[in-house]
């Protein structure tokens, strides 16, 4: 510790990707901020895939960025490859990815956080919450006894909370690899009269790169970059290669034969695992007559002899990993440096917290990270930074601070676990956000930046700097509008490849690619804008439309299955919380209002009125 006082503003718990942007955010803010960890030496280490970024994720992350965030400084100066995912689609799905020296990150992480005047850190086990009489947070217990003063607290758990580890069928206490889990603080959570719930999920084993075959793997090549996360330009550069391979039908039939020995069908797993990132045997036993699955072979880290060969994820015995591995074509002679396992942990059912992640029933304490059901660095900082904001804010008594769901993908995420819990763990893709046309990664300082400089997140050259920029789109945006050259770029954008330099040649002025790219996008998407402003602007008019219990959502003509099942198992009692239900569209709530409008219509009819008619004509 840096000092001894016991005395602080606000306490994280954890210190994973969650709790570096909880702790960074709180403190930059003005807050005494105790970040207590169970090894210093593990702050922000990737215990999963060492890459950051992605559809969904990404745009996260950039979000992270304008709000002042850590995560993005770190990923710029620990990259191996950058890669803008979806290039083929329009800007809105566009998701840029970076492989991240994982080793790196994690040395870095600490660096930066010891370096922040307002941060102490401290190892050790938070074993309880310690509340007042009026049964709000006023500090922490550690597990040697040692008690902190504090009126907000952050937990950032992740797989800690009762965490238990699986390879075949041997079964051991941890949330990580070589790492212990957390009891105490479960116990203290179901004390508070908290649903809980469990989850799962795992990690591929980790192979010798000395042992792998790199010629007979594809190479996945980078893209030349101008622009990483962060808001000033930052040209890439590959420093470390990633490669494919795939599995075949002799890794199914090894799988297939030893699905027995899984710890996903011996029944010593309890959790529910991740839709979006099945391990290897839920893959193969949910799709036998898939032939093929990827495996994305990437980097650990710069200097070190080890890879994750993302896409086979397992929790089979380590011999089983061993005859699996082998018969994938590069991994003929590989050698497992580590076994893949599962791991499953306790969660909070997130429908009982506040969209500051309060939890409702405990003033003071905050929840963020996969505590709330999610799966993702990119998800935990998220939360993270929001936890930590409203922590800082809950201590000096200010107004709690909220992102909307039409402005922002961590306001979308943050407002469908509160509003509709989950049942599986959460990941974010673009298709969860009714709005992304305008929640795009080119605009993200736009929409962001004026709050964070209000928060005191960001500093004063950052933020002259934005504004520089912002006028000069507005200008520019201005400029086309009013000349013939809007005519030549809507032409331009109808090609194939509609590149920065050709946008910046027709407009004539001297943009920047995050510039070009904003003025590209605001231009080519402006008729299906204005339609968006206006569903947001309906659905906000008739967003108390109550709907009746017994409502019949079958009954909608042109509703997909899929969403009529999604409300009929949701059941909401008004269009407001029937547009926040995931997977949710503005033109299925477009349907549902017209009908509720023409069965109030009729169910208001004077008794009259349908004899009247039928007189006159």
């Amino acid at each position: 510790m840096k000092n001894k006082t016991t005395d602080f503003d606000v306490i994280i718990v954890g210190g994973g990707h969650a709790g570096i942007e909880a702790a960074y955010s709180a403190a930059k803010m003005g807050s005494k901020v105790l970040l207590v960890t169970l090894e210093l030496n593990k702050i922000g280490l990737m215990r999963c895939n060492p890459a950051v970024g992605g559809i969904g994720k990404g745009h996260i992350v950039y979000e992270i960025s304008a709000l002042g965030g850590l995560m993005p400084k770190l990923c710029t100066q620990t990259y191996l490859q950058a890669r803008m995912l979806n290039t083929s689609k329009g800007p809105a799905v566009q998701g840029l990815r970076l492989q991240i020296d994982k080793y790196a990150y994690n040395q870095l992480s600490k660096k930066m956080l010891e370096q922040v005047d307002n941060i102490t850190l401290y190892e050790g086990t938070v074993d309880d919450i310690i509340l007042d009489s009026k049964k709000q947070v006023s500090g922490a217990r550690t597990a040697n006894g040692t008690v902190f003063n504090a009126p907000s607290v952050v937990l950032t758990t992740g797989t800690f909370l009762n965490g238990k580890m699986h390879i075949g069928d041997k079964t051991f206490t941890g949330g990580g690899r070589g790492e212990d889990a957390v009891t105490a603080l479960a116990f203290f959570l179901q004390k508070l009269g908290l649903k809980m719930g469990r989850l799962k999920t795992g990690t591929p084993p980790r192979l010798l790169a000395s042992s792998v075959d790199f010629s007979k793997m594809e190479c996945q090549q980078p893209d030349n970059l101008n622009y990483l996360f962060e808001f000033y330009p930052h040209k890439s550069e590959q420093k470390r290669a990633c490669y494919i391979t795939h599995t075949n039908e002799k890794t199914h039939e090894v799988i297939k034969k030893n699905l027995h020995l899984s710890a996903m069908y011996n029944g010593n797993i309890s959790g529910v695992g991740p839709r979006y990132c099945p391990s290897i045997e839920d893959k193969v036993g949910r799709f036998p007559n898939k032939q093929s699955h990827h495996v994305f072979v990437e980097p650990e880290g710069k200097e070190v002899d080890e890879l994750y060969p993302n896409g086979i994820s397992t929790s089979l015995p380590l011999e089983v990993q061993k005859e699996y591995i082998r018969t994938i074509k590069g991994f003929e002679s590989a050698i497992i440096t580590k076994p893949g396992y599962a791991v499953e942990y306790d969660f909070v059912l997130p429908d009982q917290l506040h969209h500051t992640l309060e939890v409702k029933v405990c003033p003071g304490l905050f929840l963020a990270g996969q505590i709330n059901g999610t799966t993702g660095y990119e998800e935990a900082a998220g939360q993270g930074i929001i936890a930590g904001i409203n922590a800082h804010l809950k201590t000096h008594n200010q107004e709690p601070f909220i992102l909307d769901r039409n402005e922002s993908y961590i306001g979308v995420m943050i407002d469908d676990l509160v509003t509709m819990g989950v049942d599986e763990p959460y990941r974010m893709f673009t298709s969860r956000a009714e709005r992304r046309l305008t929640l795009r990664q080119d605009n993200v300082f736009l929409r962001l930046t004026n709050k964070a400089y209000n928060l005191g997140l960001i500093d004063q050259k950052l933020y002259n700097d934005f504004q520089q920029e912002k006028e000069l789109v507005q200008q520019t945006l201005q400029e086309l509008r009013s000349g013939n050259k809007h005519v030549e770029l809507l032409r331009l954008f109808g090609e194939s490849q509609c590149s920065a330099d050709k946008i910046k040649n027709i407009t004539g002025k001297k943009l920047d690619d995050r510039a070009a790219l904003m003025i590209q996008a605001t231009i080519m998407y402006a008729p299906y804008l204005d339609r968006e402003q206006r569903e947001i602007d309906r659905t906000k008019q008739h967003a108390q439309m109550k709907i009746p219990p017994n409502f019949d959502f079958c009954s909608i003509s042109g509703l997909s299955k899929e969403l009529q099942q999604k409300l009929n198992k949701y059941k909401p009692h008004n269009i407001d919380q029937a547009s926040r239900i995931p997977g949710m569209t503005p033109a299925a709530i477009s349907l549902l209002i017209i009908r509720l409008r023409k069965k109030n219509s009729s169910r208001n009819k004077p008794l009259g009125t349908p004899f009247a008619r039928t007189a006159q004509t």
